[in-house]
């Protein structure tokens, strides 16, 4: 593979935010079909759908806040650990 086809295959900026844009829509209206399809009641579908977006940024943003105390590699050891394997620091 040559540079320049490296860089055919590598995303723009821009597209990567057109995907998690439609990404995040399309997960809003799954999420209000399901409502509706439980609930049968398209008020409550339409609530929710407008909820979801703004509860699970917040969540995102806790989450990766939550990561930032947990030290890089941890989750390497723990692993090796629990499979009796050493660490690089042993």
């Amino acid at each position: 593979m040559t540079v320049d086809s490296d860089k055919q295959l590598r995303e723009t900026r821009l597209r990567s935010i057109f995907k998690a844009i439609t990404y995040r829509i399309t997960g809003t209206i799954t999420t209000t079909v399901i409502v509706f399809a439980v609930t049968g009641e398209l008020a409550i579908a339409a609530a929710v759908g407008v909820v979801e977006p703004a509860v699970k940024l917040i969540v995102y943003y806790l989450h990766e806040r939550a990561w930032q105390h947990v030290p890089t590699g941890t989750i390497r050891r723990l692993f090796l650990q629990q499979r009796g394997a050493k660490t690089r620091e042993e």
